[in-house]
């Protein structure tokens, strides 16, 4: 009995945090490998091609032709954080419209009091990794409404992801 008393006076607190401690990481470590816990790259489903556009309103132009063009290269910025380059694969662009008319007779015309007003849709794709919750592009979620800049050499707008398309999973 008096050597148990000696060996719990050697003991501080500092030793039995320290033992919690590496009983709990064991603990954890078991569980993980055992796969009752999940790590994020086991959430991973699959990679795939994934095309996205992005809308970009209210561009003022006066340029001819816009700086945007099918084929070139374009820099990507998802929620303020540098992503990557991307080709873009296509781009519609149209100027501010307006309905005028009378009774049942309306048209929508270009609307002249914005004739360099444009809004454009952007197409770009990119390898994602696909997990339960979608794409993930850059660590973020690929979802309509994410805030995206896109960036050239002469340009630089301010969109949000409007569609997202996932092409043939591989798993």
């Amino acid at each position: 009995m008096d050597k148990i008393k000696k060996i719990f006076k050697k003991i501080s607190l500092v030793d039995i945090i320290i033992l919690l401690t590496v009983i709990i990481a064991l603990l954890i470590g078991y569980i993980t490998f055992k796969q009752i816990r999940q790590t994020s790259d086991k959430q991973i489903v699959s990679t795939s091609q994934v095309v996205f556009h992005v809308f970009v309103r209210g561009v003022s132009y006066t340029g001819s032709g816009l700086p945007l063009k099918p084929g070139d290269k374009t820099f990507i910025t998802i929620r303020n954080v540098p992503y990557t380059e991307l080709e873009v694969k296509d781009v519609i662009a149209q100027t501010r419209k307006v309905a005028v008319g009378v009774n049942n007779d309306i048209k929508v015309i270009d609307d002249p009091a914005y004739p360099n007003l444009y809004d454009l849709v952007v197409v770009v794709a990119d390898d994602a990794k696909i997990t339960k919750d979608g794409p993930v592009v850059g660590g973020n979620k690929l979802k309509s409404g994410l805030p995206i800049t896109i960036e050239g050499a002469t340009y630089k707008f301010n969109g949000t992801v409007s569609d997202v398309i996932i092409q043939n999973p591989e798993e």
